[in-house]
């Protein structure tokens, strides 16, 4: 059916972490991711696959509440492990009927835990019992106050993949918020429930009866189908109750387990309670994820602009003249020396002209001044990295979900990302060593022109080539002239020099083109620098388009909604009252000594029981009746 199918649409992009970061309310989103798949994997389409299979009722509640106990009087056999020790139930125990022993055997129910041997967190163990009839089976859960987290865990994702919830309380405890925080949420996902008040003194059946019906209907629970277990001596806490003090429970059972209409209604219930739920749970699922992207998308810009601004910091280092004050300019003043240079420059530029060419013809060596100005190009490339790096850092620390992101990767690897790579300073020089090229080749191109063929053979390739480079670092493109501030008159002569050979327009065109290109090389590597954090976010980010999947994958589930058969409702005797809870037939007998009850919403328990409910009738000793004429004791 077109339901299923939207239904594992809705489960495919929850098979991976979707809130990796700690923003918002982060801890709360993952929970809810993890209910959301877990009851899509362990109910709601195993069930959708097979609405006629067992009923699946789980046995939950508070530490002490005696649920092992009960599951053992129930069927009359030690299936369960009671004790005094806290928790008590560590591996869930599920019994079933021999007839369904396959059906329960196999991966159609929880189909995440393994079975029947399995003995720590996330096993289920399998037994059967003749006395439970085919179509039902029990499921006793670890407490859902567990001190064991995982223990807590577990029966939660248990009660999420119930058909029935047989939820145990005691007369001490029935109070607490933990339990009623699970039935609000029983009620709220329309959830079939019976509620189980046990180890109730006999003078308190009465007042613990009326307060726990009044918390009922308080907490729009009202009608939940209630019985009361009377305290009883037992001999060892591995004893069962006695036989009178559950008869009506298992006698309630047992007609669940003969009755295939009021199985199936049950099974209506809880599954149409659970698919609508999904029209709000998917939605705020989705509104969480968009928080997520959004950080991310912080997170990612950051590191753009922190590199941004290291590339600014190359920018400025280019323009400044800074990197002709070094080695640079050391390599030049050998050569040309600074005292008389620009007070000659004007008058002599043919006897420099001379110098220069013998400079690059080999009476002075020029790898010295290009591997002086390779070594200054890439310490500023390597300090726009550790710029970068540092600012990456910082902004990622203050940015929300940045310092959770940091912390897990942990103090070394955060500590690395704040430098440059290991190996920036090589990739540095073949950045320098490839625009070098670069520059000569460009200075090849423009030496083909005649009437630049002879200045520029004049010079040598190499040595046209380092004044063209000299005067990137020298000048604003060539068209701005001298720059305040460099060393020694390097720009001024490098000009004059590039536009003897040249001419001025050439020289502009030609030092804008070399400036380019070391830019767009220097840009691609502090890209690839950057991909250090963003690969980061790459490994953990969610799927762009997560949060649209999930509400078309909601929509569509409410648009074929109608596909499932809708629950019976409203007819005497078959709805208990409550939202949320479901009961026998009409005239459905409970159980216990002379205690049958029917009518509408009506309450039924054993001996000594409270019963109450519009018109409800109970028989049995020592049982007080409420509703119209009978002194209502809700």
């Amino acid at each position: 059916m077109d339901l299923l199918a939207a239904l594992e649409a809705l489960r495919r992009p929850l098979d991976r972490e979707l809130f990796p970061l700690a923003v918002g309310e982060a801890a709360r989103d993952r929970r809810a991711l993890r209910e959301l798949a877990g009851q899509l994997d362990d109910y709601l389409l195993p069930r959708l696959r097979a609405l006629d299979a067992p009923l699946l009722a789980v046995v939950g509640g508070s530490t002490g509440a005696g649920k092992s106990t009960l599951v053992n009087s129930l069927v009359g056999a030690d299936v369960t492990e009671p004790g005094v020790l806290r928790p008590t139930t560590l591996v869930p125990t599920l019994v079933v009927s021999p007839a369904d022993q396959s059906w329960f055997m196999g991966q159609n129910v929880l189909p995440g835990l393994s079975r029947a041997t399995g003995t720590g967190p996330g096993a289920l163990r399998v037994v059967t019992s003749d006395a439970l009839g085919a179509g039902l089976a029990l499921l006793d859960a670890p407490d859902i106050d567990s001190v064991v987290v995982a223990n807590r865990e577990l029966a939660a994702q248990l009660l999420a993949a119930a058909d029935l919830w047989l939820f145990v309380t005691t007369a001490a405890r029935y109070a607490d918020e933990v339990p009623w925080s699970f039935l609000r949420s029983a009620r709220e996902r329309s959830t079939a429930l019976a509620l189980v008040l046990d180890r109730v003194p006999q003078e308190a059946v009465e007042p613990v009866s009326r307060d726990l019906t009044r918390l009922l209907a308080e907490n729009g629970l009202d009608g939940t189908l209630l019985f009361t277990v009377p305290e009883a001596a037992l001999p060892s806490e591995k004893a069962r109750l006695p036989e009178e003090s559950v008869r009506p429970i298992s006698s309630w059972l047992a007609g669940l387990a003969t009755d295939a209409a009021e199985r199936s209604r049950v099974v209506r219930q809880t599954l149409s309670g659970a698919l609508d739920s999904l029209a709000t749970r998917v939605p705020a699922l989705a509104l969480a994820v968009e928080r997520q992207q959004a950080a991310f998308d912080t997170l990612r810009s950051v590191v753009a602009g922190a590199y941004a601004g290291g590339m600014a910091d190359f920018d400025a280092g280019m323009r400044d003249g800074s990197l002709l004050r070094g080695e640079v300019l050391a390599r030049w003043q050998d050569f040309i020396g600074t005292g008389d240079l620009m007070r000659s420059l004007e008058s002599r530029v043919g006897w420099l002209r001379d110098r220069i060419v013998g400079f690059f013809t080999g009476q002075m060596p020029e790898g010295q001044l290009r591997d002086a100005l390779e070594s200054g190009v890439g310490a500023l490339i390597r300090g726009a990295a550790d710029g970068s790096a540092e600012r990456a850092l910082e902004g990622w620390s203050a940015a929300p979900g940045g310092s959770g992101l940091l912390e897990r990767l942990g103090p070394m690897e955060s500590a690395r990302l704040g430098r440059a790579a290991p190996d920036v300073g090589k990739r540095a020089e073949a950045t320098v060593r490839g625009w070098q090229e670069f520059v000569l080749d460009l200075v090849r191109e423009e030496g083909r022109e005649r009437r630049t063929a002879a200045r520029v053979a004049s010079f040598g390739v190499n040595g046209a080539g380092l004044l063209l480079m000299l005067g990137v670092f020298a000048s604003t493109g060539g068209l701005t002239g001298i720059e305040v501030g460099i060393a020694g008159g390097t720009s001024l002569l490098s000009q004059k020099l590039l536009e003897a050979v040249f001419g001025d327009q050439a020289v502009r065109t030609l030092t804008v083109r070399a400036r380019d290109d070391l830019r767009d090389r220097v840009r691609l590597l502090l890209e690839e620098e950057s991909y250090r954090f963003t690969a980061q976010l790459e490994a953990i980010e969610p799927p762009r388009g997560t949060a649209n999947a999930l509400r078309a994958a909601a929509e569509r589930i409410q648009a074929h909604r109608a596909e499932l058969p809708p629950t019976a409702t409203g007819e005497q005797g078959t709805t208990a009252g409550g939202q949320g809870t479901t009961v026998g037939g009409q005239g459905t007998t409970a159980g216990g000594q002379g205690t049958t009850a029917g009518g509408q919403g009506a309450t039924v328990s054993g001996q000594g029981a409270t019963v109450s409910g519009e018109g409800a009738t109970a028989g049995g000793e020592g049982a007080t009746a409420g509703g119209e004429d009978a002194g209502d004791t809700s």
